[in-house]
């Protein structure tokens, strides 16, 4: 019986306002400096993704979000990638907390942002709107 290696999840949101899609820019000190990212982060021990990425919304960008559905799932080395899409509640305005910049993106200008490679399927399809 082989053992399958045990896997980090990070978690992220794909948020979605007035047309745009939120995204984020890491901090030079992370992995994958200053590039951009749909924001979130790693899951601790014991946290569901919606608990782990409410958390790391709060913490990035001093927000609530509702978590929904996973719409899409991506591996880079030992992570699995999950994306959910999130709702954005009403009369919010993040911060960069844990972020160098945030901005609000047209959905076929994100292949334009310089992302993390494990990110570029997610970016086409969003881009191209099969997601």
């Amino acid at each position: 019986m082989r053992s399958h290696p045990r896997r980090d999840v990070v978690v992220a949101a794909v948020i979605e306002r007035g047309g745009r899609v939120l995204i984020s820019q890491r901090l030079p000190d992370r992995g994958h400096p200053h590039r951009w990212e749909f924001p979130g982060g790693k899951r601790e021990p014991g946290e569901s993704d919606a608990a782990a990425l409410s958390r790391e919304i709060r913490e990035e960008l001093a927000v609530d979000v509702d978590v929904g559905p996973r719409v899409w799932t991506a591996q880079s080395g030992p992570l699995e990638l999950r994306f959910h899409r999130c709702g954005w509640r009403a009369r919010q305005r993040p911060r960069p907390v844990e972020v160098v910049q945030f901005r609000w993106v047209r959905r076929t200008d994100l292949p334009g942002y310089p992302f993390p490679p494990a990110d570029a399927g997610l970016v086409r399809a969003l881009a191209d709107g099969r997601v």
